[in-house]
C-alpha cells in the first residue's frame, strides 16, 4: 500500500486510484468493495491481485479500441455505472475492451501502442513504450478474465 500512497499526491490533491477486477456479474462486483475497505484489497475475484493503476477505464477502454480495433475516440462505448457509493464507485467496461487483445499478437500491440500515442487530445501515458507495457498487461488481464468466465470491472476510490 506504501506505494500507492507514496504516488497519490499531485500538487497537494490526492489522486484518484483505480483497481481493475474481474467478476461473473454485476451483482458480485458490486460486492467487492464493501466486503473490505479498498485499501485492505489484496486479491480479487480471480484470487489474483488484479490492477491497481492511475489509468482512468475510460482511457484503457479507449487506449484498447482506437488503437487495435480503430474505433474514433468520440464512438468509444460509456462504461455502465454498478455501484456509486460516497467513498467509492464500481464501473463495468464493455467486453469490447478486453476482447480484442486475446487474439492479437506483438506487432499488433506495438501497432496499437504507436497509434494510441499520436492519439491527439487525450488523458493517460503518452509514451508508445509505456503504452506498449500497459497493453500487455491488459492483454494479461484480457485471458485470465476470459479463463474465469468474467466481465471487466474498475473499482475507484480516492
Amino acid at each position: 500500500m506504501d506505494r500507492l500512497r507514496a504516488g497519490s499526491r499531485n500538487g497537494g490533491r490526492v489522486g484518484v486510484t483505480y483497481k481493475y477486477f474481474g467478476a461473473p456479474d454485476g451483482a458480485t462486483a458490486a460486492r467487492v468493495p464493501i466486503s473490505m475497505r479498498p485499501e485492505e484489497l489484496g486479491g480479487d475475484e480471480l484470487g489474483m491481485n488484479g490492477m491497481f493503476t492511475k489509468i482512468k477505464p475510460e482511457t484503457m477502454a479507449a487506449m484498447v479500441l482506437t488503437g487495435i480495433e480503430g474505433v474514433p475516440l468520440h464512438k468509444v462505448p460509456p462504461l455502465e455505472l454498478v455501484v456509486l457509493h460516497p467513498d467509492y464507485a464500481v464501473v463495468k467496461l464493455p467486453m469490447t475492451v478486453v476482447d480484442p487483445l486475446r487474439d492479437i499478437g506483438e506487432e499488433a500491440v506495438g501497432a496499437a501502442a504507436f497509434i494510441w500515442s499520436t492519439v491527439p487530445d487525450r488523458g493517460g501515458p503518452r509514451d508508445a513504450f509505456n503504452v506498449y507495457q500497459l497493453l500487455h498487461e491488459w492483454q494479461d488481464f484480457s485471458h485470465r478474465l476470459h479463463e474465469a468466465g468474467h466481465q471487466p470491472y474498475c473499482l475507484v476510490w480516492p
